[in-house]
């Protein structure tokens, strides 16, 4: 994105995200409503909240992305595929999957394609971002595993859980670097102001993740 984005454009990316295991259903019909005032891309929930988010949400414009594999990466593959599958039926449009990072960590490239691989044809017709959880590796385990992602078929590529290291505006530009101009980067972990935004979207970012966005642009509303 070229220039200073405002605070509109910001809104458009982000993914207003919460995935605290311990949420209940007011604080996710809250998440909903905020996504719709401030006109958010899309919820980030857990799956177990997705068809309450669809129902919500489902005169709006804003999108449901759910996670799968969360946050490991570490179950079966056929039990990270049924996770994607039922949650797109139940209403997602987005499914986050975390890759097999022991499979990333080994090298083992042909396992971790067709780990995620199997995940994406699961949820189609939904759109897949793949976490590579970019905090643990160096860059050039960082890049083939972006690399990998596109080729099982992921639409995206995302930093982070954000139960670990969080994103940086290195690894989001090196995301970038690796996927070329025509696949989505999400970046998430520990974006909490608007200037830690901006510098995302400069780096190559066309997606943020945060449970932040309504204090990001709150800020800006009124500062």
């Amino acid at each position: 994105m070229n220039g200073n984005p405002s605070a509109a454009e910001i809104a458009a990316r982000i993914d207003h995200t919460l995935l605290d295991p311990s949420a209940v259903a007011g604080d996710i019909d809250r998440l909903c409503d905020e996504a719709i005032h401030w006109e958010f891309a899309a919820v980030c929930v857990n799956p177990v909240w997705v068809k309450r988010c669809a129902d919500r949400l489902h005169h709006s414009r804003v999108r449901v992305c759910a996670v799968a594999g969360f946050p490991l990466g570490a179950q079966l593959t056929e039990v990270k595929a049924l996770e994607a599958r039922r949650v797109v039926e139940l209403g997602a449009s987005e499914v986050d999957v975390v890759m097999l990072l022991s499979a990333v960590k080994a090298g083992r490239w042909d396992e971790a394609r067709e780990d995620l691989a199997t995940v994406v044809r699961a949820a189609s017709p939904g759109t897949v971002k793949a976490i590579l959880e970019t905090g643990r590796w160096e860059r050039g385990e960082m890049v083939a595993a972006a690399r990998v992602a596109v080729e099982a078929g992921a639409t995206y590529v995302k930093t982070s859980t954000g139960f670990g290291p969080g994103a940086s505006v290195d690894h989001v530009r090196w995301l970038r670097e690796a996927v070329g101009p025509s696949i989505g980067v999400k970046a998430s972990g520990g974006i909490r102001t608007f200037d830690q935004a901006s510098a995302m979207l400069a780096a190559g970012a066309t997606r943020l993740g945060t449970s932040a966005g309504v204090a990001i642009l709150s800020r800006v509303k009124t500062g």
